[in-house]
């Protein structure tokens, strides 16, 4: 499998619309990125909305309730979460919910997943936090188990953090789903994609990119694994303007250390400073999110019609 072009739904926050009229909204614009040529459809593994997007208290929805109900109301883009938090779920357990979204969506499930880091919400909810070596030894020893599960295999593991003994996992509609790792670390977490993954989403800065590219191969290379047989995308918060002033005035709303991570401007301009900053540094892919903007009918279609000419 590999992401193209993806659109991740990170904000459930609209003016003049009730909670019940929510997901209304959400749909629309799973439908409009799919009819205007998504191939993939990505909401946030959150319980509490992220600084800089919002409040904590602002509206989010639970990610693999989300993605089951899309599954139902979009017919051909793959269906995700960027990323699932490790620390939420027993692995065997999310095993069989991703591969459960993949047999309710005919196939077009993909298991996104990361090690977690929101420390507030593990917090408020009871899970566990630990150290970030404890939850990167948790990743590897949940991978350790969904993976064999995605194939079909019925592993039995004991591990420091968790234990399976022939742990089925059926019906399956594939013979696996594919795997996708989020986020940047150049040690850790690409160490694991080159294991375990069948994508890389890449998260960082423009600036970082061709560094990150460089990362990944060598850990791939370290792995014993051919770097093309590896698709990578990258993240972008993407902001399309009319204006110069406009856009500076968006750039001020920005926090200062997500500055590098936002594309603001009108969408030719948008298109071209994705094909130039990250593209051409050798990512395959791009999933975007258009937090203000991209529930309004309309502006989904307009970023794909930029966006898709500037693709490999």
């Amino acid at each position: 499998m590999s992401i193209r072009l993806g659109y991740q739904i990170p904000n459930f926050t609209y003016p003049d619309t009730a909670p019940e009229q929510l997901f209304a909204t959400v749909v629309a614009q799973a439908r409009e990125a799919e009819a205007a040529g998504f191939d993939t459809v990505l909401v946030m593994d959150h319980f509490y909305q992220l600084p800089g997007i919002g409040t904590p208290d602002s509206a989010m929805l639970e990610c693999y309730t989300t993605l089951g109900a899309l599954a139902t109301a979009t017919t051909s883009v793959q269906l995700s979460a960027l990323v699932t938090g490790n620390t939420y779920r027993n692995p065997a357990m999310l095993a069989k919910t991703v591969t459960t979204l993949d047999v309710v969506s005919s196939g077009r499930a993909i298991l996104g997943i990361g090690a977690g880091w929101f420390e507030l919400e593990h917090q408020a909810y009871g899970y566990e936090f630990g150290t970030f070596t404890e939850r990167f030894a948790k990743l590897e020893e949940a991978l350790t188990i969904i993976a064999p599960m995605l194939r079909g295999e019925a592993p039995t593991f004991s591990g420091r953090y968790y234990q399976v003994e022939n742990a089925l996992n059926n019906p399956r509609v594939r013979p696996s789903v594919p795997i996708m790792l989020g986020g940047g670390g150049e040690q850790k977490t690409f160490a694991l994609a080159a294991r375990f993954a069948d994508h890389m989403n890449i998260i960082c800065g423009r600036d970082e990119v061709a560094r990150k590219v460089a990362a990944l191969r060598q850990r791939c290379e370290e792995a014993g694994r051919d770097p093309q047989t590896l698709p990578t995308s990258f993240l972008a918060m993407v902001v399309p303007t009319e204006s110069d002033a406009e856009t500076a005035a968006v750039l001020e709303q920005v926090p200062p250390d997500r500055r590098s991570r936002a594309f603001v401007g009108p969408p030719e301009q948008l298109a071209e400073a994705l094909r130039t900053d990250v593209l051409d540094q050798g990512i395959g892919g791009l999933t975007i999110n258009l937090v203000r903007n991209g529930h309004i009918p309309g502006t989904i279609s307009a970023m794909a019609a930029a966006l898709k000419p500037a693709l490999p």
